[in-house]
């Protein structure tokens, strides 16, 4: 599984224009809008649900300095897959129920990435009937709007496995009853460790949870 950076030192020693500027729009995507976003949405619904702990931390921003992690910032570049910065909640100070609120909080994550591919699927749509010609810069802006759509489809949906420590585990923690939750949390311990395994292991899986169905939601938004 390669990542972006690795596509890119392949677009360069290919000569390849189209797969340089393609790996430098993923790059910038995704560690600039798509991650920052994400986290932002965690911090922010947490911050209006009684725990101000991410904005003591200067979580509440856009900042992608405040939110990325060097370590899952590097293997993103180099494999594909990578993570920011978690952002801190302590559930005892939201308000209501403890699970319900950590719910809340994690599915933030995710529905912000929607309503980013939805947002970028709109000026698709209202840019690419607008652009009338084929230039350089008409193409490019049509694959940058296309390809954020796709990755802000990709981390929705990738976050939303019950796996911990993704999104989709806290989701489905405050589902469970309380003696799933208990087991949930006993084995975050091991959920990054099985994650890898998964994500690399079982490359199939995880396009049948992921890649697809970004793939089919995204052509339904921009009308392919």
């Amino acid at each position: 599984m390669n990542g972006p950076l690795i596509q890119l030192i392949q677009g360069i020693s290919q000569g390849n224009p189209a797969a340089i500027l393609s790996s430098f729009i993923v790059i910038a995507l995704l560690l600039l809008v798509c991650f920052p976003v994400h986290e932002f949405a965690h911090a922010y619904v947490a911050m209006r649900l009684g725990d101000d702990t991410a904005r003591l931390m200067g979580r509440i921003t856009l900042n992608p300095l405040a939110h990325l992690d060097p370590m899952g910032s590097i293997l993103f570049l180099v494999a594909g897959f990578g993570w920011a910065k978690p952002v801190p909640v302590s559930p005892n100070r939201l308000n209501g129920d403890p699970r319900t609120g950590m719910a809340i909080v994690a599915l933030a994550g995710p529905a912000s990435n929607v309503l980013l591919a939805i947002a970028f699927a709109i000026m698709y749509r209202v840019m690419s009937p607008l652009s009338g010609t084929t230039s350089v810069l008409t193409s490019t802006i049509d694959e940058v709007l296309v390809t954020a759509v796709f990755l802000n489809l990709i981390l929705a949906l990738f976050n939303i496995i019950p796996i911990p420590p993704l999104d989709g585990s806290r989701i489905l923690a405050a589902l469970l009853p309380e003696e799933g939750a208990r087991l949930m949390s006993m084995i975050e311990r091991y959920g990054f460790m099985v994650l890898m395994i998964i994500t690399f292991a079982v490359p199939t899986l995880m396009s049948s949870l992921v890649m697809g169905p970004a793939t089919t939601l995204a052509r339904l938004l921009l009308g392919f």
